[in-house]
């Protein structure tokens, strides 16, 4: 655990004296189909918060001092992690390092507070957890927990392996297995996520969105070249997914992400969510993903899904249980 501060501490450090500064003499390698090269297996760990800390307040960048006073409070809440026994994870099973060159105090850069805007009245909110199931009805858009065990329709998104807690889209850092490929074709972009495996396909040739009645998961997508920068534009989400975090659903989000390679190692991730039906502004956060020297191997999500087996299966059991003992 102590290594693993020391790191975080030295890398930031480092950072902030320059010593991981951007080249701006390099020129983007290009593609057979002369496109600027973002191929390869990417990865968006960070150990930056979505939102920033209040007490932070106006300040986007971390200073030397606050990443010491922030090293002190994380190793005592890492501590506190790895005591919590049966049910939960602790920081072996944690991807969290994330670039050392990137010290803002969030991730999300709009609205300027670094927060996310105040959400419109009456929309969903659903938290879910690993711990007790929350009240609420179907649908249950919250990607981990549920509401009861009646069903699999009763358990989040990630536990019936549709969509991943941290698969998108957007990408959002998560405990683990944050990592993303991309593939290129001349007219299209293959973006395929490492957690539940997802690939989502990219039309570069100008054609239109699917009809505005057809619904998916993770959108329909189209893109284009904004210079060296892929711009994907995707939306027609079903409202079967929250809109973004623990709040609303996803049938009138726009998502519009920008992968741009700033060096050999780095892909800068930008996304904007714009959904006028949840939130009462736009969202705007940039993701640092680091080149991955390997492979993306598949996620078989619950191994052939058994988990969601054994979990209505051990509900059963506890049904039964409780009939014999009031009889």
């Amino acid at each position: 655990m102590k290594f693993r501060l020391l790191t975080l501490i030295l890398l930031m450090s480092f950072s902030l004296s320059g010593l991981q500064a951007q080249d701006s003499d390099y020129v983007v390698p290009l593609t057979e189909y002369g496109q600027p090269d973002l191929q390869g297996v990417w990865n968006f760990s960070s150990f930056v918060p979505l939102q920033r800390p209040r007490q932070f307040a106006d300040k986007e960048f971390l200073t030397p001092e606050d990443i010491a006073a922030i090293a002190a409070q994380t190793e005592a809440g890492l501590e506190a992690i790895n005591n919590i026994g049966v049910g939960g994870y602790n920081t072996f099973w944690v991807e969290n390092a994330g670039r050392g060159d990137n010290t803002r105090t969030s991730l999300i850069t709009y609205p300027e507070n670094g927060r996310l805007p105040e959400t419109v009245e009456g929309v969903p909110v659903q938290i879910g957890g690993l711990g007790p199931d929350e009240p609420g009805t179907r649908p249950v858009r919250m990607v981990v927990g549920g509401i009861a065990k009646d069903g699999p329709e009763d358990r989040g998104t990630s536990e019936r392996c549709i969509v991943g807690f941290n698969a998108g889209p957007p990408f959002t850092p998560g405990l683990y297995n944050n990592n993303v490929q991309i593939v290129q074709g001349k007219d299209h972009v293959v973006i395929m996520t490492e957690m539940i495996h997802d690939a989502r396909i990219v039309s570069l040739d100008g054609r239109d969105h699917i009809d505005d009645g057809i619904r998916q998961w993770s959108g329909d997508s189209r893109g284009y070249w904004d210079g060296d920068t892929l711009v994907v534009q995707t939306r027609n989400f079903n409202d079967l997914t929250q809109s973004f975090a623990v709040f609303g659903t996803s049938y009138n989000k726009v998502l519009t992400e920008k992968f741009s390679r700033v060096d050999e190692f780095t892909v800068n991730y930008e996304f904007t969510v714009e959904d006028p039906s949840t939130f009462k502004d736009k969202i705007t956060a940039v993701v640092p993903m680091a080149k991955v020297d390997g492979l993306m191997y598949e996620y078989a999500c619950h191994e052939g899904n058994y988990g969601m087996v054994n979990i209505l299966r051990g509900e059963r059991m506890e049904e039964q249980r409780a009939s014999e003992n009031s009889q």
